[in-house]
């Protein structure tokens, strides 16, 4: 019973284990994730289209549930850029921003996203995100990028400027050229300049002046708070956002997480989704790579279902306590990895600073500039932004490239949800046609050996009664017609073929579709007076021949090895003792 609930709540089992070593190194990381994260959740929020203190409320109580229930070690759940672009496009359409509406429905969206994780972890569906293909998440990714960037430059030109896709982005941009705020523009210039550069040039530069790399590391993450710091000073002291028309963050209210109740009516339900659903998706992918990359560098495990279950309770905590859907971020993750985490409690000593964030240093915010959020988020976003993807799949597979190609294009022209629908889409059809054409191979003997390969890249022996096909795929409904086709050309065209053999190393699964496509191609040989053979076929899928009568009514032999079918049937090898004929 106790190992069962530890399985479930996997704080109960490296809880027991926890010392006063991984405290220090947790807090260690907590404070620099803290550091991190404050200016980070401010201008995510913004990004969602929410209030600032969205964001700090959507890295409180979730952190700490996911703490609870997660199974990786660094992973740093929150408010992230490309869910937080999905979440703007998806409420913007049933609600209008910057209304209670808009609010309810954020959370609303991130309630559903967490019964639907749950509902996956639950019964164990972890699997389904295998189905979206790495080179489409990348590419999905890199145009999200690009449109959350350009969609941040409205606060740096200090226009206002609107659209769902880089088109209306850019056009909108264009036509509000004239309106720019040249003091906003000087100082999201400067902060974004300052981000980079501290981001490449600040950590080496304080190392050559002798400083610890552990503390210039520490300095570089508090990049972002330094150009918040500055740029509010410099707002505050200057009067800026009065005779300058600085926009800036206003008023934060100055407290913890409120309770809050999502609407659950049956339209914004239905509406939302999709949307929820997409997310949730995304959102896992990206969470589980992340979890999996750090967990491998220390030879940790990662549960991907109760890292559905962990994700899951993360949003539906924010669901009740004012923010929006969350995930596990990249960078962040990388930060606190980095920083020595040593167990999922870091996130909670993470969500502790934050809370006292939203607590007391929220007032020092209010004359923080729109314009340093939004150079905060598009050196964050910049990052993510790889088009190498396109000249790697062109490289490596033209299909790949389609698919990657044709979600960037969608997902920059239509917008980030019929991008990501695009990319769910692609996904599954380039998976069903890549195995709607498995490779099937004709194989002969290699001379002085029992190994079987490819005839038209070996020298092998073949026997002109025998054909034997190494099919290198499992068999189901997508491929099993073509497989029907393949066998009936290759044998129409050979009048001496006596036996066909289906070497099936490589088969994992036989659905019923194949099967009935196997029972065809016994029948159609069977009128050709030719015999059908299978060898090297798996225990289970033997077993579930058996369950047919498919193995009754074949017209040849089941044998343990293609060399037994080559000596039974061409009868130019020693018969071997272990074929078996079934």
């Amino acid at each position: 019973m106790i190992s069962s609930l530890r399985k479930y709540v996997p704080v109960l089992d490296w809880g027991r284990r926890y010392d006063r070593d991984a405290l220090q190194n947790d807090l260690i990381a907590a404070v620099i994730v803290t550091i991190m994260l404050i200016p980070q959740s401010l201008a995510y929020a913004l990004l969602a289209g929410l209030p600032p203190e969205a964001g700090l409320y959507a890295s409180i109580l979730p952190i700490i549930l996911y703490a609870i229930f997660g199974t990786s070690r660094a992973l740093a759940v929150g408010p992230v850029a490309v869910v937080s672009l999905m979440t703007a496009a998806a409420v913007g359409q049933v609600a209008e921003q910057g209304t209670a509406g808009y609010a309810v429905a954020a959370l609303t969206l991130a309630l559903l996203s967490g019964g639907i994780l749950l509902a996956m972890g639950v019964f164990r569906l972890g699997f389904l995100a295998n189905f979206l293909s790495h080179p489409v998440i990348a590419g999905f990714i890199t145009a999200s990028g690009v449109i959350i960037a350009a969609s941040q430059l409205k606060h740096i030109l200090g226009v206002d400027a609107s659209g769902h896709n880089l088109f209306e982005l850019v056009v909108s941009l264009i036509e509000h050229l004239p309106e720019t705020n040249f003091v906003t523009l000087i100082i999201g210039v400067a902060a974004t300049a300052f981000l980079f550069w501290v981001r490449k040039g600040l950590k080496p530069m304080l190392i050559s002046k002798g400083v610890k790399p552990r503390l210039a590391d520490i300095a570089q993450k508090a990049g972002p708070v330094g150009a918040v710091v500055v740029t509010t000073l410099a707002v505050w002291i200057f009067g800026l956002s009065n005779w300058a028309g600085v926009s800036i963050v206003g008023e934060v209210p100055q407290s913890l997480p409120p309770f809050t109740m999502p609407d659950l009516s049956l339209d914004l339900v239905s509406a939302l989704f999709i949307p929820a659903l997409l997310i949730s998706i995304i959102g896992f992918v990206e969470s589980i790579s992340v979890a999996q990359t750090l967990a491998a560098k220390k030879r940790q495990r990662i549960d991907p279902d109760q890292e559905l279950i962990g994700l899951g309770a993360a949003n539906v905590a924010a669901g009740f306590s004012g923010g929006y859907p969350v995930t596990g971020g990249f960078a962040r993750s990388v930060v606190n990895f980095d920083a020595g985490a040593e167990t999922p409690a870091a996130g909670a000593y993470t969500a502790v600073g934050l809370a006292i964030a939203a607590l007391a240093l929220t007032p020092l915010v209010f004359f923080l500039p729109k314009a340093t959020l939004a150079a905060t988020i598009i050196v964050a976003v910049l990052s993510l932004v790889d088009f190498s993807i396109l000249k790697k799949t062109w490289t490596y597979s033209k299909a790949d490239f389609v698919a990657v190609a044709a979600t960037i294009l969608l997902t920059l022209g239509f917008g980030v949800e019929t991008g990501v629908s695009a990319g769910v889409i692609l996904s599954i059809g380039l998976h069903l046609y890549k195995t709607s054409k498995p490779h099937v191979a004709e194989v002969g003997l290699v001379p002085g050996t029992q190994h079987f390969r490819n005839i038209n890249r070996h020298e092998v022996l073949t026997d002109p009664n025998l054909v034997t096909l190494r099919i290198d795929e499992s068999l189901y409904f997508a491929n099993a017609r073509f497989l029907e086709d393949l066998i009936q050309d290759r044998v129409t065209e050979d009048c001496p073929v006596k036996h066909v053999v289906l070497m099936c190393s490589a088969v994992n699964e036989v659905d019923m579709s194949a099967l009935e496509s196997l029972e065809a191609i016994n029948e159609r040989l069977r009128s050709m007076d030719v015999q059908l053979h299978l060898s090297e076929v798996k225990g289970p899928v033997t077993d579930r021949l058996r369950r047919s009568h498919f193995l009754d009514e074949l017209t040849g032999r089941v044998f343990l090895s293609q060399y037994d079918a080559w000596a039974a049937l061409s009868g130019k090898g020693p018969r071997s003792d272990l074929a078996a004929a079934q």
